[in-house]
């Protein structure tokens, strides 16, 4: 008998979630959480123990009739694509538990149902081989995310979830609507192995192409509907922030990877140089947001902007170099930001202020603090020996060699980005220690420690040997560009 792993990784979280509404005791709460996402860990790394990286076929597939009248099944599977992030989702899992550990002491098993429940339907985005399954996940995980941000956020909680909530909404209406055209164009099935293997008249594929760019944009998400992004992120939970940023966002880019490149060939080809500039310009305009500004949670969150327009680039270059740093950075992207996030919470819980005009001094009063900020800091500027330094090399690779332009853009944005977290740390950690001693500022404990340490550690890996993680995805990268230049011809 198989053992149906991914199903036990998508659905160990719901089982957590559900046996967590019949506890009362708030640690109890907190260990069993705790337990489930730990689980679920190892689940991931006993699927990536079983991975072939020399094909491109989906693995550890899992089919099940659901509404056989209309062709929808329950089906799952992972390629090189998508295995890397559902590692991601299930090892910053356990890290947001023990964020939320002191930092959530209110309504702690609502709290804690959420965020499992939002775990399961994340990885269901990323099993998920029914459309129609696929846009189930997409649509719920709206729910959890509105909560976490709405109920546990700070003072303008509930204008920042109702936006996060309209936007996205508006964004799944368009991907619905693209969801109904496709299963009538591409033979009345939801079997996205099948749809990829559809050649759709160019037309439908641009109106597709653009209903499906407004619902991925506005996770990624892109300018210039990113406005909802800030808001979210200053005003959720330190896990809410570490899961937005970390996979939150990843959908939007996965969703291209999934769909529109493989199923939308021809049109991928015809509007990528749109899809350049525009991520051209999130790199760029994110940068200079990020540049200006004194709230901490804010410069990561448009900093986010600004390296997810990397991640775009990257993809659109239609290049293996650009496509697999694309892929790479997303990855990277979702380590090292969710690190800042994690590593601003900390301080938060200790200072109640996210000012970068109130700091100073911190590598006095928090030396392994500031030790780990400094690597998180170095990894978002992609100094070489580090994660980012790989996956950006990479895409600026692909970019100057598919349009000159927007890799200079790229490099640009570099250099912003250079400066503003340099800026960031030197104002936090250098100088007189005057938070420090105001505060009386604690060092990190054994709990932070084991939150921080595993993305230290991944950081430091990827940037210093990278061929475990490029292997995984190089033959899904390689089939992928086959299947778009060879529908969409050559570029």
């Amino acid at each position: 008998m198989t053992i149906p792993l991914l199903g036990l990784i998508v659905f160990t979280p719901a089982v957590g979630a559900a046996a967590l509404m019949f506890v009362r005791n708030d640690d109890v709460v907190r260990w069993m959480a705790l337990g489930v996402t730990v689980l679920d860990f190892v689940l991931c790394i006993a699927m990536l123990g079983g991975f072939d990286t020399s094909t491109h076929e989906m693995q550890f597939t899992e089919t099940r009739p659901w509404v056989p009248a209309l062709g929808i099944t329950y089906t799952l599977g992972i390629d090189g694509i998508s295995a890397p992030f559902v590692f991601l989702t299930a090892l910053l899992g356990w890290i947001s538990v023990l964020a939320s550990w002191v930092a959530i002491d209110r309504k702690v098993k609502e709290f804690m149902v959420s965020l499992l429940a939002m775990q399961a339907l994340m990885l269901g985005v990323f099993c998920a081989l029914d459309l129609f399954l696929f846009y189930v996940f997409w649509e719920a995980m709206l729910i959890p995310m509105y909560l976490i941000i709405g109920v546990w956020g700070g003072d303008g909680r509930v204008y920042a979830a109702f936006k996060f909530f309209l936007y996205t909404l508006a964004g799944s209406l368009m991907f619905l609507i693209g969801i109904i055209m496709l299963y009538f164009h591409g033979g009345e099935t939801f079997d996205i192995r099948t749809l990829m293997a559809q050649d759709l008249p160019f037309q439908v594929q641009s109106w597709l192409f653009f209903a499906f760019l407004i619902a991925f944009a506005v996770k990624v998400p892109m300018v210039p509907v990113h406005t909802w992004l800030p808001d979210a992120h200053v005003q959720a939970p330190t896990a809410g922030s570490i899961i937005l940023a970390a996979v939150l966002l990843k959908m939007g880019a996965y969703g291209f990877l999934r769909f529109s490149l493989p199923m939308l060939p021809e049109a991928t080809v015809h509007y990528s140089t749109l899809m350049l500039v525009l991520s051209a310009v999130a790199i760029v305009y994110g940068g200079l947001l990020a540049l200006a500004q004194d709230d901490l949670k804010k410069l990561v969150a448009y900093s986010s902007i600004s390296h997810m327009g990397l991640v775009t680039l990257g993809i659109f270059t239609l290049n293996l170099r650009g496509l697999e740093g694309g892929i790479l950075q997303m990855f990277n992207h979702g380590v090292t930001t969710g690190a800042l996030f994690l590593s601003v919470g900390l301080i938060y819980e200790r200072t109640h202020t996210r000012s970068i005009a109130d700091y100073g001094g911190l590598m006095k009063a928090a030396p392994v603090y500031t030790a780990f900020l400094a690597l998180f800091t170095l990894s978002s500027m992609a100094l070489p020996g580090t994660n980012s330094f790989v996956g950006e090399l990479l895409v600026l690779s692909g970019a100057f060699a598919a349009n000159l332009a927007v890799g200079a853009a790229a490099v640009l944005g570099a250099l912003l980005g250079a400066a503003y977290l340099l800026r960031m740390y030197r104002k936090v950690a250098l100088g007189p220690a005057s938070i420090g001693v105001r505060f009386k500022i604690r060092d990190v404990n054994a709990r932070e420690m084991a939150a921080i340490l595993p993305l230290a550690v991944f950081v430091l890996w990827i940037g210093l040997y990278p061929k475990p993680f490029l292997e995984i995805i190089d033959a899904s990268v390689k089939h992928l560009l086959a299947q778009v230049h060879g529908k969409g011809g050559a570029q």
